[in-house]
């Protein structure tokens, strides 16, 4: 059996202002209608024998991945809630645990080959050209894993990138070849002569293995790692959609990547040479090597016009971007934010966020309009002691009942009907009318219509965050958290 294993921890944050903390760029379509998540597990059900996915991610993402994957109708065999980052190791430590107790559980209906899966390890953010090409470096990646061996892809270079790090292939059998070195970053000198030679690939960051040869090694080499991973998941329970891993065993486990936890030590690493069209979409620049360009090597998205402007690439979410006399530059707009860069400059992007984040400014983790698992809502205006939001509400979608110590409300419904909750009252508010929640009255919003019920609400107060938020029930098992954004 073939499991894949879907890492969707990253931040993203050298793609800000598009991707952010809390709606990182796996989430988003940054090449084409799907997101690159969707795109990563559609690309890996095109290999044979594969089961349903194990998805690791962070617990904020929770919603937001399971609606993806609902609306490319995959369901994962399961959703693995990370309560902190600790890197690639210890996430697919719990995958290759979680894969053999479940296979475990189900032996008696299944070969012994499946006692043990492979495990396909791939980022969610990575964007592969050539699906074709992957299946045929996927199956002989699995034919080397099937014999012992922990193979990565190494991915024949286009160029003397001195953003990734490198591999040297080794001697080759049955097309894989062994791992003879892996290299750091290198500087542009010494990534020409790299490419030149032949001998070396970059190192994309996918992995193929047994589940139990990857405990084994990891045994060896990082066993406080294993260790804490095996009580994290001795520790997990179920959670609507989710599996909630210990927190108190993940506290206690370091924090590491495959390369340094066990690529770079272990006797068996193998490498598939990989040339499909892929990135790691880790910077502006890199989308726009990746992206479609016009006849002026420019990549333009939204509503842009251009004059006299030359590879650059013009993003647009909210309204008219015009450029002049623009050359290698980066220029993207949301509804919140603008960024405007040198392309030889974006890998510093990551700066901006840092000292947003030192500032409290909610732009470094939120965008304008936010995402929750009954919907969303975009800030359109606030003030001293007031705030404007737009509610969009999915059908049949039921917000907290909930209760704030700090603020009122006034709801406009605009679009559907709503069935509002305050107090000991239930009622409808239809189209074009409204209601008045006091300050401290118990409330819930309810969409009992089959189209998205939208509601202009609003907030009048002393002080209006959303951590003034107290939830009694919730459908989605959020009582108790402090919200974010």
């Amino acid at each position: 059996m073939i499991v894949p294993v879907i890492l969707s921890g990253g931040a993203g944050t050298r793609l800000w202002p598009l991707s952010r903390e809390l709606y990182p760029k796996q989430l988003l379509p940054m090449l084409g209608q799907r997101t690159l998540i969707q795109e990563t597990v559609l690309r890996v059900a095109g290999i044979d024998q594969c089961a349903a996915p194990i998805v690791v991610c962070n617990e904020e993402h929770r919603f937001l991945v399971a609606e993806q994957l609902r609306g490319i109708g995959i369901e994962a065999q399961a959703i693995l809630l990370e309560p902190s980052g600790r890197n690639t190791a210890p996430a697919v430590a719990l995958a290759a645990i979680f894969a053999i107790d479940q296979a475990g559980r189900a032996a008696s209906a299944i070969t012994r080959e499946d006692e043990d899966p492979i495990l396909v390890v791939l980022p969610a953010d990575h964007v592969i050209a050539d699906s074709a090409a992957f299946e045929r470096a996927a199956t002989q990646a699995v034919a080397a894993a099937r014999k012992g061996g922990l193979v990565t892809f190494g991915v024949v270079p286009r160029s003397p990138e001195t953003g990734y790090g490198y591999i040297r292939a080794g001697s080759r059998e049955d097309g894989v070849h062994r791992v003879a070195e892996f290299v750091e970053k290198p500087d542009l000198v010494t990534a020409e002569n790299y490419v030149a030679s032949g001998d070396y690939l970059w190192n994309s960051g996918m992995f193929v293995f047994r589940a139990s040869r990857f405990i084994q090694e990891l045994r060896e080499f990082a066993p406080e790692m294993i260790e804490a991973c095996t009580a994290a998941i001795s520790g997990a329970h179920e959670d609507l959609d989710f599996v909630r891993i210990d927190k108190e065993a993940w506290a206690e486990c370091p924090a590491d990547s495959i390369d340094y936890a066990l690529m770079e030590k272990t006797r068996d690493a193998k490498v598939v040479a990989l040339d499909a069209g892929w990135s790691d979409i880790g910077s502006w620049s890199a989308l726009h090597e990746a992206s479609e360009k016009d006849e002026d090597h420019n990549v333009t998205h939204g509503d842009v016009m251009l004059e006299d402007c030359t590879n650059s690439y013009v993003h647009s979410d909210h309204r008219l971007v015009c450029a002049l006399g623009l050359e290698d530059h980066i220029v993207v707009e949301t509804k919140d934010a603008v960024l405007v860069a040198p392309r030889d400059r974006v890998q510093e992007v990551k700066k901006l966020v840092t000292r947003l984040k030192q500032a409290d400014r909610y732009e470094a983790g939120l965008h304008r309009q936010v995402y929750r698992p009954w919907g969303s809502y975009d800030g359109v205006d606030s003030g001293d002691r007031f705030q404007v939001k737009r509610l969009i509400v999915n059908p049949g979608a039921v917000l907290s009942l909930q209760m704030h110590h700090h603020r009122a409300e006034h709801w406009v419904v605009v679009q559907g009907t709503a069935r509002v909750t305050r107090n000991d009252e239930e009622f409808l508010v239809p189209e074009n009318e409204s209601t008045f929640i006091p300050q401290g009255a118990v409330h819930r919003i309810e969409n009992p219509g089959k189209v998205p019920l939208h509601i202009i609400e609003v907030q009048s107060g002393s002080y209006l965050g959303e951590d003034d938020i107290v939830r009694f029930e919730d459908n989605y098992g959020r009582e108790g958290e402090t919200p974010k954004g």
